[in-house]
């Protein structure tokens, strides 16, 4: 209801005073220049899901039209990349015809969009594997808005090289911590004796200086240290995760990861120590 899209680019309403925006591809160019943003991105239309091949196609075509006015307005200079966006939904021909389209453009970089926006991994994992093949293999391929550790793993197994997500620092301050033996919940009150660390594979300073036990109390209490630290951590874990994916593909081994990786996700937490009531 606050937006209107046309040819020429995004009407916006702000959701705080009313006041009326318009973004074009051009403007999109500018504003991301001016903020120096080393990886800009192409204006294009997030196609929502589900969606019929219609609408996708649809969308998908003007998206396609806004990356190459993107790249007529896009200053190129040295160390700055633009990088175009696949589009289509989960349909396989759509896919195809956007990655033809950038192919034309020569971007130096390409992003796979469209996904992790309601459809569920499978659904993800399966676009994936026939859309990521499309784009240059010679040229770095972006999965936009992804993901958790599990989606990370089997899309750098179907050819992803870069992903961002806010959900790191988005579950940190809501008590939930990724660890290799899964997720945790930092309000369960099973945490509330806990003097082990968060993670015992984990580097971090919420893992080596804190117990389970004070983190948990720091959420309990509403304190702001326990979202920082817990952000800290996720943001460690998943550095140490891609650092690991990274190293196994360069010793040809990421298979035995993925497998490694899984079993730990699904082998669940330590058990927990037992409390003791007087």
């Amino acid at each position: 209801k606050l937006r209107k899209i046309t040819e020429d680019g995004v009407t916006f309403k702000s959701h705080i005073d009313g006041r009326k925006f318009n973004l074009t591809p051009e403007r999109s160019m500018e504003i991301q220049h001016l903020l120096g943003s080393t990886i800009t991105m192409a204006f294009d239309e997030c196609t929502p899901f589900p969606a019929t091949e219609q609408q996708a196609r649809e969308s998908m075509q003007m998206s396609m039209r806004w990356a190459k006015r993107s790249k007529d307005a896009f200053v190129e200079r040295e160390g700055y990349a633009l990088y175009g966006i696949q589009q289509g939904s989960v349909f396989e021909n759509l896919r195809r015809e956007s990655s033809e389209k950038l192919t034309e453009l020569d971007l130096p970089g390409h992003s796979v969009g469209g996904l992790a926006v309601g459809e569920g991994q499978q659904i993800m994992f399966d676009t994936l594997d026939f859309c990521v093949d499309m784009l240059p293999a010679n040229k770095p391929r972006y999965l936009m808005g992804v993901g958790k550790p599990s989606d990370l793993v089997g899309a750098v197994m179907r050819g992803i090289d870069q992903l961002d997500c806010v959900l790191p620092t988005r579950s940190g301050r809501n008590a939930q911590a990724f660890t290799h033996h899964g997720t945790l919940n930092l309000k369960n009150g099973r945490h509330r004796d806990d003097d082990r660390p968060l993670d015992n594979q984990c580097g971090c300073p919420a893992c080596t200086k804190y117990s389970r036990a004070y983190l948990h109390h720091l959420i309990k209490s509403g304190e702001m240290l326990g979202a920082m630290l817990l952000t800290w951590h996720n943001l460690a874990y998943y550095q140490d995760l891609m650092r690991g994916m990274r190293e196994a593909i360069s010793e040809g081994r990421m298979d035995a990861f993925a497998r490694d990786f899984q079993a730990g996700q699904e082998g669940g937490d330590i058990d927990p120590v037992p409390i003791i009531e007087d």
